[in-house]
Order: C-alpha cells, then structure tokens, then sequence
C-alpha cells in the first residue's frame, strides 16, 4: 500500500490567531507521525488572513522540532517569491538541524496577487518563465561544491536536499520529468488535468541522479467522519472557503453549515475544484481512496483536511489512516 502524507496550511479558524493555528499544526504533526503517515508539507501563501504559513521554513523547523521521525518540507515554496540562493540557505539549515527528514517542494505559482507579489519584492514580469533554471541553480547549490565555484549555500552544499516539482498544469509536470524530480500535482484544488499531466510525467520522464524513475504524489482533501452526514457537514467549511475566494474576499475558515449560501453557478464552479476530495465515513473514505489510487496510479497521496474543529480534523487523520491499515491487512 502507498504511503499516506498530510498537508497543512496552518489554517486560522474564525476568531482565533496564527498562534493557535501554530499549536494545531504541531499537535496534528505529531498525531500523523504516530500514526504513521510519511511525511507532512506546509505551503506558502501571502496576505491570506486564514492561512499562517507564510514563513513556510520557520513553520517546517517548528514542526521539525516537535516530531521525531516523520519528514517535514514545503508543499510548497513559491520559487518566484525567492532567490534561489535565499531558499537553499534556508533549507540547507533545516537539513542541517533535522537530517534526512527535510522536503523542499517547489511551486511555480506567486501563492499571492500581484500587489503583495510586488510588496514581497519580486518583479513579476519573468519570474515564471525564470522557474527551471532557478530550479537547476538550486540544485547546484545543493551539490557538491566545485572548485572554482563563487557563490556557495552555507549550509546547504554538498546536503542534496530532496526537491519536488509541485504543479497544476502540464508545464510542471514536463519540467520534472525533464529534471528527474518527483511530481507532486495540485489535483486537490485544481483536478481539471490531473491524469493528462501525471501521463506525461511518467512519458516524458528522464532517469537522473536524484531518482531513477518516476515518482508521483496526488493530493486529495479529506473529510472524513464517523458518519457519512457528519464528514458532509465537515466539508462545508471548505467550499465556504472557495466560495469567497471566488468573490475576492477570501478570510478565516469559518464553521462548518447546514447549507453553504451561493448561487448555483458558483457551487458549480466550487464542485469542479474540488472534485479530488474524500468526503465520509471510514468506509466511504477507504472506497474513495481506493479510487483515487486506481484512476492515477500515484505513488503516494498527499492528504489535506481544512476542518475548522481542531478535534475533529485530528478525527479525520486518524480515520483514514485506519483505513491504510485496514486495507494493508487485507481487511
């Protein structure tokens, strides 16, 4: 059975604080670790009042910290937000701290408009079309040092931090089977060409010192509960949240309700995005992961549930990683 992973944006739920959002996170971290999921992300986004994880490597070395065993990286950094070099400093100093247990997964996307794109400092114009030789320059720095060599990571050379290509388009997945990196698509929010990429991907795929050949992470959302109508509940506070992305006025995660208020248009939209989600009790769930695993062939699910009661997203964790156990003994 592939190996379950958990992805958290530390979200602020409806009058509380980044504090607290930081408590949850490390608390839920270390929950996945004991129940044995394989890794746990953190993303980047800016100017997003309901999400804390904008210093995505100080989160990772306060989960790092709190964890024994469990690897802990980004899903992901926004590349073009950051100098390379700024990036490998950072992530060789979390591999320094908590070796053999850093991820650094790499997004092409800003994570934010374009007016806090600008008050992060980073010119927009060609930052994108930047992206692969800003990938390979942190590959280079992550290397062996050369002599001859000027500009160096320290820490960070010589440690080959692990990286990801993380992407919701074709042109993601063709850089990183181009690279020989692992994939990891976005089909958790953006499903429409999930199974085009990830064929492409595994096509296209060129064998390189980091990995012989390919290897792909799906994300999935994940509502799960002890009833069918409890995990439907759940899910509201999800679709509450894109509904109001949708209408530019994105905010904490709000409480679950019995019926989210939209008009059918938008609930349409909504659905699409969400269509890569897992909404159910334990049998549901185990049915609906399956699925995913059959349809994509992924290598590894990567899990997110944005439950807005603390209690309950811990519920939801420990329900389908019962359901991993399950179906590994056959049950």
């Amino acid at each position: 059975m592939i190996p379950f992973s958990v992805l958290d944006l530390s979200p602020i739920t409806a009058g509380a604080s980044a504090a607290q959002a930081f408590a949850n996170t490390l608390d839920l971290a270390q929950h996945a670790e004991k129940w044995g999921y394989h890794r746990y992300w953190l993303a980047e986004h800016h100017n997003m009042t309901g999400i804390a994880s904008a210093a995505t490597s100080v989160v990772i070395g306060h989960v790092a910290g709190g964890t024994r065993t469990i690897r802990v990286g980004s899903g992901g950094v926004m590349l073009p937000n950051h100098a390379p070099l700024v990036i490998a400093e950072q992530f060789g100093t979390l591999a320094s701290l908590y070796p053999g247990r850093i991820d650094l997964g790499l997004g092409r996307a800003p994570g934010t408009d374009q007016t806090t794109a600008r008050a992060l400092r980073r010119e927009l114009q060609g930052s994108a079309d930047s992206f692969p030789d800003d990938v390979v320059e942190l590959q280079r720095y992550f290397a062996d040092p050369v002599p001859g060599q000027r500009v160096r990571a320290v820490p960070g050379a010589g440690l080959h931090v692990p990286l990801w290509l993380l992407g919701s388009s074709l042109f993601s997945a063709q850089l990183a089977a181009a690279l020989g990196l692992p994939f990891a698509f976005a089909s958790h929010f953006a499903p429409d060409h999930m199974l085009t990429a990830l064929r492409l991907y595994r096509a296209q795929f060129r064998p390189s010192a980091a990995l012989e050949k390919p290897y792909a992470m799906v994300g999935v959302n994940l509502f799960a509960a002890d009833t069918n109508e409890a995990a439907r509940r759940l899910f509201t506070s999800l679709q509450q949240q894109f509904v109001n992305l949708r209408r530019g006025t994105p905010g904490q995660l709000q409480p679950p309700v019995d019926r989210v208020e939209a008009a059918e248009m938008e609930l349409n939209s909504v659905a699409q995005s969400l269509a890569c989600s897992v909404v159910g009790d334990a049998e549901t769930v185990r049915d609906g992961l399956l699925s995913v695993i059959e349809q994509t062939g992924a290598d590894e699910l990567m899990l997110t549930a944005l439950i807005y009661d603390h209690t309950a997203r811990l519920r939801s964790y420990e329900i389908a990683a019962q359901v991993r156990e399950a179906i590994v003994g056959g049950k």
